[in-house]
């Protein structure tokens, strides 16, 4: 079945203003029903914390390892969770429409501290970016080690590329390693989808591109895949995943719990452990070694 991806003509760059309003208005309206139902609808007395979360953190599956996890060690709280690109969370963190945001964009993480959206920033776990692309690929990347260079290659030939083209860490990485490798945004074969991580892996499976993409995600959905990986190993892919409390979370209480909590012994264990049984390999590596 062919992916439903409405692929967009590519921008020289994004920022926090260029956000989709439509996007955030489905995001807010998906925030309020979620609210409304655990404050009304069950009569759980529990408090209800709103969590930004990357689409690589969803789509990997490592988010329903950890929740239960967090719900039962806090038994006072229950989790309603947005999925997003770094950026929109950033900005969902900044109007106070999220109470504790996980990104892993760590240029916007700064910026947003600085701006005082958070006083509390804390490294919760890596893994890395690889490049995936089709097995007969037409760039001749396959074996490389430096992105940058890959990235140039895979332009130079002209071959499909699909960016994720949202603002999201994983954009934002591809961003940083095309202004390496010298290169703008667009020419032959460059599309953008404007979508999470793993709709964009599909898509590029569908129609035959390369695409970068953080390497839970792809162990994730592999099987489902026909992408490999072909450039790995690049220190300057280094995925870095970083909590912030909200400066104006309405639950900070519940937002504070949540971040110390992702640092515990326990959740640094489900991080390192996650992707051991049914991937047959660990995908995230924990902040502090656990």
């Amino acid at each position: 079945m062919a992916a439903h991806v409405a692929f967009r003509k590519p921008r020289a760059g994004l920022g926090s203003k260029q956000i989709s309003q439509m996007t955030l208005r489905i995001i807010l309206a998906s925030i309020l029903v979620w609210t409304l139902c655990a404050n009304g609808c069950s009569g759980d007395s529990r408090r209800t914390l709103t969590l930004g979360i990357p689409t690589t953190v969803h789509d990997s599956g490592l988010l329903d390892a950890l929740l239960p996890e967090f719900e039962e060690s806090n038994p006072g709280y229950r989790v309603r969770y947005v999925a997003a690109g770094s950026g929109e969370l950033l900005a969902l963190g900044a109007r106070g429409d999220v109470d504790v945001v996980l990104a892993h964009s760590p240029g916007a993480e700064e910026r947003f501290v600085a701006a005082g959206h958070s006083t509390q920033r804390n490294r919760v776990m890596e893994n890395d970016f690889v490049i995936v692309g089709p097995e007969d690929d037409p760039a001749d990347i396959l074996g490389m080690s430096d992105g940058a260079a890959a990235l140039a290659r895979i332009a130079s030939a002209g071959a499909p590329f699909l960016s994720r083209g949202d603002d999201s860490g994983t954009h934002t990485k591809e961003l940083e390693l095309r202004e390496s490798a010298g290169l703008t945004v667009g020419g032959p074969g460059y599309r953008e989808a404007g979508q999470g991580m793993g709709a964009v892996l599909r898509a590029a499976s569908e129609t035959g591109a390369y695409t970068l993409c953080d390497i839970a995600t792809y162990m994730k959905l592999r099987e489902t895949l026909d992408l490999a990986v072909m450039v790995e190993g690049d220190p300057g892919m280094l995925n870095v995943y970083h909590v912030m409390v909200v400066a104006l979370a309405e639950e900070p209480e519940a937002a504070r719990a949540f971040a110390r909590w992702l640092l515990s012994a326990g959740a640094q264990r489900v991080i390192g452990e996650y992707g051991r049984d049914r991937l047959s390999v660990s995908v995230f590596r924990p902040a502090t070694g656990n």
